[in-house]
């Protein structure tokens, strides 16, 4: 038995990328809607920071580009890597047709408020925060809405439509009976802060030798570091001691050797146990899972962000007109269009990902190999134009969305603007 009942058209159950861009754009256009996210704020140290050109674009389309590079961030317009002692540029953003030819690295933290104070102008939106989805409300075969726990005790919200976007552990799609498909990850990354000088180079680094690979995140006055290990192996690089792991760290980048002593304790070393599968049906009557509660993806590139918000824009375009013609449940013809839609890049993409992880990174990780560039790299040494072809995949992805004018008729509360 609930304590409170809410009702609306549209429960979001998840405050992240999907979760919050759907809110806003199913808010903005009229549509009665809810967030529910568990966490009392946005501050998780170790989530992804960067914001692709494609993000950028719907950002502009929106009218919010510059409102959001106004935030703290830094402008990453090439990837470059370090294998086996030769650097080179592994992705160009500077031929895209976008506004923003660079991937804007932003804290999570910083993306997610502002998504959130755009979202409250519209008198249709409202952010239900320390309120964390425990179970689906059913009617027949028909998902209602969700039930949920806050500070105060159970409450039941009803709702026509569910947008399950809480991530790849998702209570949502697994309370509705839907089972990812494994695909496999050869890897797990341990998160950790160095502080970062004025003096250090700015771009975004990543360092690959024998056995290992260290990402470098500038976070302005710290360094955000993905340490990538074999899958499983943490037990043993904790059972060979912290000093031993500091050193390593002090191999991969020299230059930050004389700050490895900042890690004192274990407790600064966090595990992301990297997973990457997919839903193979996104939808039940009443419930749609997007972003990574319907297909979790490796961190290579930093992409998930992206095509969770990608996922969101589809998501709006197909459904606010539904939601306008139609009262009472959506039918699933609108979600089933919406998986046809975003399935192939997300598989697309996946492949990418495990193309990466079973040809590049299970050879780097594996130390019993000499780290040499593979072909692919040393063409891209010789080619450097060759460039352009990653950067236009990691920047826009396999089929980027764009924001209907026509779903953007909400107005915002009084007083309220951009």
């Amino acid at each position: 038995m609930s304590d409170t009942e809410l009702t609306c058209r549209c429960c979001v159950v998840g405050g992240g990328p999907a979760g919050m861009m759907a809110g806003l754009l199913l808010a903005r256009s009229g549509i009665d809607t809810i967030v529910l996210e568990k966490h009392a704020d946005f501050l998780r140290d170790f989530r992804g920071d960067t914001v692709h050109p494609s993000t950028l674009e719907v950002m502009a389309e929106l009218g919010l580009l510059e409102k959001f590079l106004a935030r703290p961030h830094s402008e990453m317009r090439q990837a470059v890597g370090e294998v086996g002692g030769e650097s080179l540029v592994v992705a160009d953003f500077a031929r895209l047709p976008t506004r923003c030819k660079f991937v804007a690295m932003m804290p999570q933290w910083h993306f997610l408020d502002f998504l959130a104070e755009k979202a409250a102008r519209y008198p249709t939106f409202r952010l239900l925060r320390e309120t964390e989805a425990e179970t689906l409300l059913v009617d027949g075969a028909r998902v209602a809405g969700v039930g949920a726990r806050t500070k105060e005790g159970a409450l039941a919200l009803r709702a026509d439509l569910v947008l399950g976007c809480d991530g790849r552990h998702s209570t949502l799609r697994r309370a509705a009976g839907l089972v990812p498909r494994d695909l496999g990850a050869p890897m797990d990354v341990l998160w950790l802060r160095l502080s970062r000088r004025d003096s250090d180079p700015r771009d975004v680094l990543g360092r690959f030798d024998a056995g290992r690979i260290l990402i470098l995140l500038d976070r302005g006055d710290y360094w955000q570091c993905a340490f990538v290990i074999a899958k499983g192996e943490i037990d043993a690089i904790k059972a060979r001691g912290l000093a031993r792991f500091r050193a390593e760290l002090a191999r991969l980048v020299p230059a930050l050797a004389d700050r490895t002593e900042e890690i004192s304790d274990w407790e600064q070393v966090k595990l992301l146990t990297v997973t990457v599968d997919r839903l193979e049906r996104w939808h039940r009557p009443g419930l749609l899972c997007i972003g990574d509660a319907a297909h979790a993806m490796s961190p290579i590139g930093g992409v998930g962000i992206n095509l969770a918000i990608q996922d969101a824009v589809a998501a709006a375009n197909l459904l606010v007109p539904w939601l306008r013609a139609h009262a009472g449940p959506v039918d699933e013809a609108p979600l089933a269009a919406l998986q046809r839609r975003r399935m192939l890049p997300t598989r697309l993409t996946q492949g990418m990902q495990l193309f990466i992880q079973n040809r590049i990174v299970r050879r780097v990780l594996d130390e019993r190999q000499s780290l040499k560039p593979p072909r692919a790299l040393k063409l891209l040494l010789r080619l450097p134009w060759l460039g352009r072809v990653p950067g236009r995949l990691l920047g826009m992805g396999f089929r980027p969305e764009h924001v209907r004018v026509d779903i953007g008729l909400g107005s915002p509360k009084p007083g309220r603007t951009a």
